[in-house]
């Protein structure tokens, strides 16, 4: 009779508790979103509609912001067409974003730790600049300087200048294959911790990228979809787990398909970060303790097993 083959996973992989990870791979949809803590609230959602909160949640709170006369403090993350959708709702209506606060939460580097400027064509400050702000009426916008990315100039000082601005109100994210959140890597020498509780009171900084990471954006439109791994940036410019847990509010989606085919590596992510336990080796299972809203896809939601005859 055979034994079964049993193996240790690879020590490259950051997460790689077998008993856990075979316990959240189970988890029926059904019960995928329920977790103990209610202040964690987890939405299984359309696909279509995951992408739509994206763009509507931020016009709603510009919008009441606007409304109400006060400033807004977003930070948000990797900008991409979809944010044409915010700009022109936000010009239909008329909304007033001249006390709007954005910081995008990360940006690439390169070896040298020099973070990209805003020409770079796949750097999401110039799309950010691109594909937001520079679609708002001009009668509309806020001034420039309320757009703030990473840079080399002010990274070390990246925490204080939300504060500044009146404290993050709401933190929008979406997990990496490594579980990172921006660029919160599970395996950055720069973020190494002894403990959890000295994990999160770490700010922002230029860490090196995971391998993982890397191939997931070699897989990337901006990136050419083809696996090209030499053309990612080694390093990039994040925010903290601390700024991540001093923010009002948090928004997740888990939505990210392979070219909207069914392949995802974000599949079995979303299970560790949902249910997991709340270690920085899956950064984005910090969101466990706080007031967060996950929206997940029903694609991401599917179940997966062993399909050996459909390849990749």
């Amino acid at each position: 009779m055979n034994s079964p083959f049993v193996f240790a996973p690879s020590p490259c992989v950051p997460f790689s508790d077998r008993e856990v990870c075979d316990r959240v791979r189970r988890i029926p949809r059904a019960e995928l979103d329920q977790h103990p803590n209610p202040d964690f609230k987890i939405r299984i959602v359309p696909d279509t509609m995951a992408q739509w909160i994206e763009t509507f949640d931020p016009f709603r709170r510009i919008q009441e912001a606007a409304q109400a006369g006060r400033s807004l403090v977003l930070i948000m993350g990797n900008p991409d067409p979809a944010y044409r959708l915010l700009a022109w709702s936000l010009n239909a209506c008329r909304v007033d974003c001249r006390k709007l606060h954005v910081f995008i939460m990360d940006e690439w580097a390169d070896q040298d730790g020099r973070i990209a400027p805003e020409t770079y064509p796949q750097g999401f400050m110039h799309a950010f600049k691109k594909y937001f702000y520079s679609e708002l009426d001009p009668a509309l916008r806020p001034p420039v300087a309320q757009m703030v990315g990473p840079t080399n100039a002010n990274i070390n000082d990246y925490q204080k200048m939300i504060d500044d601005a009146g404290g993050c109100d709401m933190c929008y994210s979406g997990p990496g294959w490594t579980g990172h959140i921006a660029f919160i890597e599970p395996d950055a020498p720069e973020l190494a911790a002894a403990t959890l509780d000295e994990w999160k009171q770490m700010g922002a900084r230029v860490v090196i990228l995971s391998a993982f990471t890397i191939a997931q954006n070699s897989l990337h439109a901006s990136f050419g979809y083809s696996g090209d791994m030499a053309n990612v940036p080694p390093k990039a410019a994040t925010i903290g787990p601390a700024d991540v847990l001093r923010s009002r509010e948090r928004i997740e989606v888990h939505a990210l398909l392979t070219n909207n085919t069914f392949s995802s590596w974000q599949r079995m992510t979303s299970r560790l970060v949902l249910h997991g336990p709340v270690t920085p080796l899956v950064p984005s299972s910090m969101l466990q303790l706080m007031k967060t809203q996950v929206y997940v896809s029903d694609e991401i939601a599917a179940p997966f097993a062993c399909w050996e005859t459909v390849g990749y």
